[in-house]
């Protein structure tokens, strides 16, 4: 009888700490399936180059900047003129563009708050193989096509890349519209390479802008680099708020939140590692704080 009393009484012990030991696991893995939430912050606006949005960078960074920092980054992609005609018109909160002239400007004439560069790539001299050989001169390229009257596609839309193009000729003291083969598309990148390519003329274009439209199947660009690395084709990109004192109702929250991420060290590492697995190589060179 006491023998029997002495067995329920262990199974009951055994039970109790069996279920204890459960609850201690079932919370344990509760615990590690919990996930810090990032509260929602709602939308930031973003003006920008077409070359951040056409290589597929800011669709490559927006989820790695919403599941930081909880906002989500929306955006227009146009050229840098466009761009920061947006952002003094307080369409925006932030601007994201290469032309560093403009940019400066548009912070002096009160638009933006500060100018912080974050990244760069460079540009190219793209079109047929012939008669223009490789190069890495710049000058002589643009002398070649003007002394030959040889074809030449210009954005012709006060983009970045724009500015860049007709301040090489000005440097030369060209006029290029001397040259009958010389016609501004007034177009986006894309399209430039597209027009530039079935009237096998040459462009200056951004290198990203470039590889990213090469290896796409459905294009079938024959243009190639003709000319690269010059120092003075290096393209810097820089990030602005605009200037909440102009107008009070823009996110200036969400644009700093925006400029500290980016040019951060999980920002960096992101803008140097996009376009390495495909192209094998990056497309835009982190550079934060420091301008090329």
């Amino acid at each position: 009888m006491k023998k029997g009393i002495f067995m329920v009484i262990l199974l009951l012990v055994l039970a109790l700490i069996a279920g204890c030991s459960s609850g201690k696991s079932d919370k344990k893995e509760a615990g590690a399936e919990e996930t810090p939430v990032i509260e929602d912050k709602g939308k930031l606006m973003m003006a920008t180059t077409t070359s951040t949005a056409d290589t597929g960078l800011l669709d490559f960074l927006a989820p790695k900047f919403k599941e930081a920092t909880g906002y989500t980054l929306e955006w227009t992609s146009v050229g840098t003129g466009e761009a920061l005609k947006m952002g003094e018109d307080g369409q925006v909160d932030v601007v994201l563009v290469h032309a560093k002239a403009s940019e400066e400007k548009f912070v002096a004439d009160g638009y933006g708050v500060k100018r912080v560069p974050v990244m760069y790539n460079d540009f190219v001299v793209v079109g047929p193989k012939e008669p223009i050989a490789h190069t890495e001169d710049i000058i002589s390229v643009f002398t070649q096509i003007t002394a030959e009257n040889l074809p030449f596609i210009s954005r012709g839309d006060d983009s970045g890349t724009d500015k860049k193009e007709k301040g090489i000729w000005k440097t030369l003291e060209i006029t290029p519209d001397t040259n009958s083969n010389y016609i501004q598309s007034g177009q986006g990148m894309g399209a430039t390479l597209t027009m530039a390519d079935e009237k096998k003329a040459y462009c200056l274009s951004d290198r990203g802008t470039f590889l990213k439209l090469k290896k796409d199947a459905t294009l079938e660009l024959e243009l190639e680099i003709i000319c690269e690395g010059a120092k003075d084709l290096l393209n810097q990109y820089g990030v602005i708020a605009v200037n909440p004192e102009k107008y009070p109702e823009v996110n200036i929250e969400g644009a700093n939140t925006f400029i500290e991420w980016i040019c951060s060290s999980e920002g960096q590492e992101a803008i140097r590692e996009f376009g390495v697995e495909e192209f094998g190589q990056a497309l835009f060179i982190p550079n934060a704080g420091e301008d090329k």
